[in-house]
């Protein structure tokens, strides 16, 4: 006796746990759809700077923290303060001076009374906070500059021997002027290395610039809405890590870091005619996290190596110390960073 034949249904995929998709559906689309409404929403203040926006948002998904450079008036300040307003964070702005103190931004110890007698009672400083600006970090000393490195590395602050966590999210974008140079104490390469991201803020095309004109002269600023909670940036942070990623771009990511190293095995030889210092581990882990945020953003569950080559600059330019053969011949870190790019063999050719 025969029986009917029903086709059978198109399978269906099998969720694999590799996959952020399979591990947070939710939390990928809304990551994805939420780039087109955070850059329509910037767009009523900010004009044009696309790059750097999607650079700062990288970071930010990916838990990192930015220094941005740029001459004064390009609206570096307004641009975090808008992107604290659009993910619903506290915000805080430390303006940094020769005079301030480290216990300025960490916080401080106070004798108070209570009820048995008095007591030390800690009071939380500005970093207390989501986003902290820290303005002209490289006007103050070395000493206050290193009371950042213990809350951008592990997000707590010790005073009198305790320990305090900072809110989570936590992050740190500072900003430096690169013109003047009078007066101000280059950061450390060990605070240096702490940054995700040197986004380099660049003058606007006319166009745009008359349009910045236009607006600040005649409207009345837009007050943005909120998108996102703290919350959602955490959700955000772990759905980043769970991208999946070839080993030979993990491979590539690595490469483009040590080629950067003079006198190493393989390194080429304009490094070591040119390159003081290279770029150490944490480059390479910044560039596949970063990597993996992009793709995401972009709405795809795989890194490229286009990826990896956008975010070289940002994350190789504060981590590679010229010598002075370079600074003789007008060469600048990112033009290094464009060879190295040339130099080393993407993986898929």
């Amino acid at each position: 006796m025969s029986h009917p034949i029903h086709p059978s249904p198109d399978p269906q995929p099998i969720p694999t746990p590799t996959t952020p998709f399979a591990l947070e559906r939710e939390t990928v689309e809304r990551l994805t759809a939420g780039r087109a409404q955070i850059e329509a929403e910037l767009a009523r203040l900010i004009v044009g700077q696309k790059e750097v926006i999607e650079q700062i948002l990288i970071a930010l998904f990916a838990g990192g923290h930015c220094l941005i450079t740029g001459a004064p008036g390009l609206a570096k300040t307004l641009l975090v303060k808008s992107i604290a307003q659009i993910f619903h964070l506290k915000f805080q702005r430390i303006q940094f001076t020769p005079d301030l103190m480290p216990a300025d931004i960490t916080g401080t110890e106070i004798l108070q009374d209570a009820a048995p007698g008095r007591l030390m009672v800690f009071v939380p400083g500005p970093i207390f906070a989501n986003i902290i600006l820290a303005d002209e970090i490289n006007r103050t000393p070395p000493k206050t500059q290193a009371a950042l490195l213990e809350a951008m590395q592990e997000h707590q602050v010790t005073a009198a021997g305790q320990r305090h966590a900072l809110e989570e999210p936590f992050f740190v974008l500072a900003t430096q002027n690169p013109i003047e140079m009078e007066g101000t104490y280059p950061l450390p390469e060990a605070q240096l290395d702490r940054f995700m991201f040197n986004v380099v803020m660049n003058y606007l095309p006319e166009h745009d610039e008359i349009e910045v004109v236009r607006r600040t002269t005649a409207e009345t600023p837009a007050i943005l809405s909120p998108l996102f909670t703290g919350d959602d940036v955490l959700r955000f942070h772990a759905v980043v890590r769970t991208v999946p990623i070839a080993e030979e771009m993990i491979r590539y990511a690595v490469q483009l870091a040590a080629a950067s190293r003079p006198h190493q095995a393989g390194t080429p030889d304009f490094i070591n005619q040119w390159v003081n210092w290279g770029a150490g581990t944490r480059a390479g882990q910044c560039m596949v996290l970063g990597a993996k945020a992009r793709a995401l953003l972009q709405g795809r569950s795989h890194v490229t190596a286009e990826d990896i080559r956008t975010l070289a600059a940002p994350v190789l330019r504060h981590r590679i110390l010229l010598n002075y053969r370079a600074e003789a011949e007008g060469l600048g870190v990112d033009e290094i960073v464009r060879r190295l790019i040339d130099t080393v063999k993407d993986p898929l050719v």
